[in-house]
């Protein structure tokens, strides 16, 4: 293989992808190959796809078509979750070259040693029980942090998901590894990590490809709470059955991590979460709410749910909306519920119209503005630790304090990848926070 070739990547979907798109571009480095960027002239494109919203899908396309006006020679590759459940749909996009599964994503250099463009794109793909083996990976997409996959897969069977379709069972990274990839990362002074995976809370299942957990979640945090030159870890989405109050406590008065949880809840209704087989009741989800209060009053809280599921009428809805609104939480992730192919939900009946469903959506959105709102203004007059961005955004620095409160001020190189001592006074019109530095800086 020649090594003077370009290569882009363009991902779409979690954090969890990303952090495998740049482990990929790292081997794709390691092999001679130039990272461009993705609107750029490059002889491969690779595009990691998601299939968690129909969007998702319906992107890829257009992806392909922007890749193509760059290089119409060039050779495509898609990979990701729905190159796994949808591969031939995939293949038979004009352009595209390739198609590789959930195990054979992290092998893409074995299989192009011929870059000349197919009429009909090549599939390598296995049936997704064979994805039983762990690949760990982590983003270096910028300086400021870091997302560090630590598990993948999932045993459970929400039945509106696709992902344990598209990357199979729960499986850990080794704790050894999973603390060398920390210290890589501190090594290149970045200072906050982000855990990622598809069920973090289900960490240590399968490290040896079984389904004995040789180490815990709170074992994991632990460890990790000791690698140095890491100023900040920040748990991604941890399922409320598996957020244990040994986690919240250690958290609470752990060195690094910070007072920040984003909790899937998908509906305040217990007959809806039943529906959906999720393994909680409502009550479980308030008192994990409050735990995380109790210990740490101005911890940020954030909640994914799902507006519009099979037989969610006006009133299992207002239930959803009465209790988020009642919750001390800061903010929603809303997802408006969409049939996927192969999923339980997607035979159900007492289907919600679609103008309902994005009728739920727009109320569901406008609470999180007035959650994050208040939330924010719970913090003017706080001292709190502000992680700067190494971006200028239209003459603007930006950054968030440890309980993800954004703040925003003018421009200034210096402040870049640092951390401060700032006091929150007043939330701007854009809706971010500006801030009066202390001028003892806390580093460098």
């Amino acid at each position: 293989m020649t090594t003077d070739k370009k290569v882009a990547f363009y991902t779409l979907g979690c954090k969890l992808n990303f952090s495998e798109t740049s482990t990929i571009a790292r081997d794709f480095q390691n092999e001679g190959f130039e990272r461009v960027d993705f609107n750029d002239y490059a002889d491969i494109y690779v595009i990691n796809t998601c299939s968690v919203t129909e969007n998702a899908d319906k992107r890829f396309k257009t992806i392909v078509r922007s890749a193509l006006k760059m290089n119409e020679e060039a050779f495509i590759i898609a990979i990701g979750c729905y190159a796994q459940l949808k591969p031939e749909e995939l293949a038979n996009t004009d352009g595209v070259d390739m198609v590789l599964g959930a195990t054979e994503k992290f092998k893409v250099l074995d299989y192009i040693q011929d870059l000349s463009k197919n009429d009909i794109g090549e599939i390598h793909s296995c049936e997704i029980d064979e994805a039983d083996f762990y690949v760990g990976s982590y983003s270096i997409g910028d300086r400021t942090r870091a997302f560090l996959k630590v598990q993948d897969g999932c045993d459970y069977k929400c039945t509106y998901c696709t992902i344990p379709l598209a990357r199979g069972i729960s499986r850990s990274d080794t704790l050894d590894n999973v603390l060398n990839n920390a210290r890589e990362i501190s090594a290149r002074g970045i200072k906050e990590i982000v855990l990622t995976g598809v069920n973090i809370g289900d960490y240590g299942k399968g490290e040896f490809g079984n389904k004995k957990h040789e180490h815990t979640f709170l074992e994991l945090i632990q460890e990790l709470d000791t690698v140095e030159g890491i100023h900040r870890v920040r748990i991604s989405s941890i399922e409320p059955n598996l957020l244990k109050n040994e986690t919240i406590d250690f958290v609470s008065r752990s060195r690094s991590f910070v007072p920040h949880f984003h909790i899937p809840l998908q509906s305040g209704s217990d007959e809806l979460l039943k529906t959906m087989k999720r393994r909680y009741q409502t009550d479980l989800y308030i008192d994990r709410v409050k735990k995380i209060k109790s210990v740490m009053p101005d911890a940020c809280i954030g909640v994914d749910v799902i507006v519009g599921f099979p037989g969610e009428t006006d009133e299992l809805f207002l239930k959803t909306y009465n209790l988020l609104s009642d919750l001390d939480i800061s903010y929603l992730h809303v997802f408006t519920y969409s049939e996927r192919p192969n999923t339980e939900a997607a035979d159900m009946e007492a289907v919600v119209p679609q103008n309902i469903r994005n009728k739920r959506s727009k109320m569901l959105r406008g609470l999180s503005a007035k959650k994050r709102r208040a939330f924010y203004e719970s913090q003017i007059g706080n001292e709190l630790k502000v992680l700067f961005e190494d971006e200028n955004k239209k003459g603007y620095i930006h950054g968030f304090t440890q309980n993800y409160v954004k703040v925003k001020a003018p421009w200034d190189p210096a402040l870049a990848n640092t951390v401060h001592t700032v006091k929150l006074t007043q939330i701007d019109e854009d809706g971010l926070v500006r801030f009066i530095k202390n001028e003892q800086a806390l580093m460098a």
